[in-house]
């Protein structure tokens, strides 16, 4: 206990004793933190999907639609959290509102481009079987899109989990909060350890993502395994 205590006067970066001591403040921030990040992908993708849509539908659309998901990704963030203040106060509805708009032109601009990659003759294919709009998008177009638009999640979780700790201006930062408190007196072990949760969160996010990607696209592991014996076959 001396050595552990020692570490807490020491200022050392890797220290036992404040794991312990903080065990319950590390995790909730870690469950503020996760919380914060699925919130507001969830939001993003359900808000980006239709606009990816419109996108798709006219180029008269797909112009602006692009354009202000680009404007509002270019936003600093501070910036962005002063121009939603009046709107939302200091609550984590600020913080999820910026986090949903950062996600926007990642999510729309990786919806519409596996949209505009599936086959034209599969699409012809379906109309031919009597295939509505409606019946098409969701059982042949986003399935064959579902690639493209499991990278713009990926690539949005991944991005938020990073930018949810600016939310500790706020008080609403997950881990972030405990960076923030931590860097006046530069308390290492608190630094190290919220920055490392950050970095192990974004890796698990991104693995089960991607698990998730596998099961809703089998075929792309047959096709894997198609090539990878086709190449066998001919290097024999």
């Amino acid at each position: 206990m001396a050595a552990g205590q020692n570490c807490l006067v020491t200022n050392d970066w890797i220290c036992g004793e404040y794991l312990r001591s903080r065990s319950q403040e590390l995790t909730d921030a870690t469950v503020q933190h996760i919380w914060i990040t699925a919130v507001s992908v969830v939001i993003g993708l359900l808000v980006a999907f239709p606009l990816a849509l419109l996108a798709r539908r006219s180029r008269r659309f797909a112009g602006p639609v692009l354009g202000l998901t680009t404007i509002l990704y270019t936003v600093p963030s501070l910036a962005m959290f002063s121009l939603l203040l009046p709107l939302f106060g200091l609550s984590a509805a600020l913080v999820v509102t910026g986090l949903v708009l950062y996600s926007l032109t990642i999510l729309v601009r990786n919806i519409l481009a596996g949209l505009e990659a599936v086959p034209q003759e599969a699409k012809e294919a379906a109309k031919g079987m009597g295939y509505g709009p409606v019946r098409l998008l969701w059982e042949v177009e986003l399935p064959l899109a579902m690639p493209a638009l499991m990278a713009g999640v990926r690539i949005a979780t991944v991005s938020t989990i990073a930018l949810t700790t600016v939310g500790s201006i706020i008080g609403r930062g997950g881990l972030g909060n405990l960076i923030g408190d931590a860097l006046p007196s530069f308390f290492k072990a608190q630094v190290l350890t919220a920055s490392v949760l950050c970095v192990l969160l974004a890796v698990v996010a991104d693995l089960l993502l991607l698990g998730v990607q596998r099961l809703l696209t089998p075929w792309t592991r047959i096709r894997a395994v198609r090539t990878g014996a086709d190449t066998v076959a001919k290097a024999v």
